[in-house]
């Protein structure tokens, strides 16, 4: 059965071939819809290079706290850093989140799906947004992440994607 990828509230999730059964969880809304392209639905990679995950995780608060001026200045290092690692090649995907109050857990347990507004666990730092990249290894990767703007303010977790 081939895969189909969907991009909800902003994030690209996998999964299986969904059939007319299927139904969204509430406040779950499907931006976008593409057949399998290859792994990822997204792009062919290059040989040798490995992918990587980068998640972005920082305090919604402190955010919220800038002024005007400093989020202009924010933005434009992340546009400037995009559009770098696109230059490299190394940039498969980039992709912001919506705040945390949008969204929705779902579990299901014996069988019955529960969901609960908001993120599953309370934390100081949040996923805020996330790049898909490729390296030629970890240390390639934690290079490409020690640029990224939030890393100054919050935190960013490199993580192999399985290949």
């Amino acid at each position: 059965m081939p895969q189909e990828y969907i991009e909800i509230r902003g994030a690209w999730r996998g999964g299986a071939h969904f059939g007319s059964n299927f139904r969204f969880v509430r406040r779950c809304v499907v931006l976008r819809h593409f057949p399998r392209r290859d792994a990822f639905g997204i792009k062919q990679f290059k040989e040798g290079k490995m992918k990587y995950v980068c998640l972005i995780y920082q305090d919604e608060a402190l955010l919220q706290k800038m002024s005007k001026d400093e989020m202009g200045k924010l933005s434009a290092e992340y546009k400037a850093f995009g559009e770098a690692i696109q230059k490299s090649g190394q940039l498969i995907l980039g992709q912001g989140l919506q705040p945390t109050h949008s969204a929705t857990t779902v579990r299901v347990r014996n069988g019955k799906t529960l969901t609960t507004d908001g993120p599953f666990a309370e934390t100081k730092e949040q996923l805020g947004s996330l790049f898909l990249i490729e390296a030629r290894d970890l240390n390639d990767a934690i290079q490409v992440a020690s640029r990224i703007p939030s890393a100054r303010f919050g935190s960013i977790e490199v993580r192999p994607v399985w290949a």
